[in-house]
C-alpha cells in the first residue's frame, strides 16, 4: 500500500488557508475545508482504503473550536499511524495584516465579541498557540500575496518532497519592527548608509547603484564573509535537528538599502549552495517621510 501523505492546514483568520487549500488543490491533493478534528481519523481510514488517494489537504480552525481540544490526541493518534505521513502547516500574519485585510473584506472575525477585530485576533492567538508550537511548516504571510504564498507551497510540497527544509530571507526596517517569526536576526546598521548619498536615497538594494556602494566597503566584504560562513555551518546543523524551516531575517534602520542588498546576496549564496529558498523584502517598498538625521 502507498504511504498517504497528510497535510493539516491551520493558523489566524485572515493569513491565507483559503489561498493554501486551492493551492493544494492545484498540486493534485485531495482537499477538505474545515473539518472537525473529531472526524479527521474517521475521514482518514476512508482515504486509506482508497488506491486513488494518495495526498490529502485538510483545512482545521476555530471555526470547529468547540472540537479543537481534541486535535492534540488526534496528532498523537496519527503519528502512530502506520502508513502515514503528516505535517502540520501553521499560516500566521502579524496582527496589523490581520486587521487590514478583515477591514478591506469587511469581514467579521469568528472570536470577535462586539465585531472587535483585535479582541478575535487575541483570543484566536491564545487558542491556536499549542499547535503553532507543535506545526512542523510556519509561513508568515504578513506582506506577501497569494500568488507568492502559492509559490511557497509549491516548492515545499511539489518540487522537493524528499526535503522539505527551506530558508527565508527576510530583509526589513528596525522601525517598523522586528519580524515575529525570525529564527536569526542580523543587525546590518554598522554599515555605511546610502540614504546619506542624494542620488541612491529614493533607490532600494534592489538597485546596482545601491547594491554596489554597499558591497565597495571592506568592512562590508568582511562582515559577509564571516556571516556567510555561519550560515553554511547552521543550515545542515538545522536539518539534523529535524528543522523544516530557517527564518533568517536581516535589518537595518528602514529596511531599504543595506538589509534589502545583504538579503539578496545571501539569497542568491544559499540557493547556489543547493537549497530551497525564498526572498521577501517586508519593507523596501515602504516610502513614508523619513526624519532628516544630522
Amino acid at each position: 500500500m502507498n504511504e498517504k501523505h497528510l497535510v493539516i492546514v491551520s493558523g489566524m483568520s485572515g493569513a491565507g488557508k483559503t489561498v493554501a487549500i486551492q493551492a493544494f488543490e492545484d498540486m493534485g491533493y485531495f482537499c477538505i475545508d474545515n473539518l472537525p478534528p473529531t472526524m479527521l481519523k474517521m475521514f482518514f481510514k476512508m482515504i486509506q482504503k482508497s488506491n486513488d488517494v494518495d495526498n490529502v489537504a485538510v483545512v482545521i480552525d476555530v471555526r470547529a473550536r468547540m472540537f479543537f481540544e481534541e486535535i492534540s490526541s488526534v496528532l498523537a493518534d496519527l503519528e502512530n499511524a502506520p502508513n502515514i505521513k503528516f505535517d502540520v502547516l501553521f499560516l500566521d500574519a502579524n496582527d496589523d495584516e490581520l486587521v487590514a485585510r478583515y477591514k478591506e473584506t469587511r469581514r467579521n472575525h469568528p472570536l470577535a465579541e462586539n465585531g472587535l477585530i483585535t479582541v478575535g485576533i487575541e483570543a484566536e492567538r491564545v487558542a491556536l498557540d499549542p499547535l503553532k508550537k507543535s506545526s512542523q511548516i510556519v509561513i508568515d504571510t504578513s506582506g506577501i500575496s497569494p500568488r507568492q504564498l502559492r509559490e511557497e507551497l509549491g516548492s515545499i510540497f511539489k518540487k522537493n518532497k524528499e526535503s522539505k527544509f527551506h530558508v527565508e530571507v527576510v530583509s526589513f526596517g528596525y522601525k517598523y519592527g522586528l519580524p515575529k517569526d525570525a529564527d536569526i536576526v542580523m543587525d546590518v546598521r554598522f554599515l555605511p548608509n546610502p540614504h546619506y548619498i542624494p542620488e541612491l536615497r529614493p533607490l532600494t538594494g534592489n538597485d546596482e547603484a545601491v547594491r554596489d556602494f554597499v558591497m565597495s566597503f571592506d568592512e562590508t566584504q568582511i562582515f559577509y564573509a564571516k556571516f556567510l560562513e555561519m550560515i553554511e555551518m547552521l543550515l545542515p546543523a538545522y536539518i539534523k535537528e529535524g528543522k523544516t524551516s530557517l527564518t533568517i531575517a536581516i535589518g537595518c534602520t528602514g529596511g531599504q538599502h543595506r538589509s534589502v542588498a545583504i538579503a539578496n546576496r545571501l539569497y542568491a549564496d544559499v540557493l547556489e549552495r543547493g537549497y530551497i529558498a525564498h526572498n521577501h523584502q517586508r519593507d523596501a517598498g515602504k516610502r513614508k517621510e523619513t526624519v532628516n538625521r544630522s
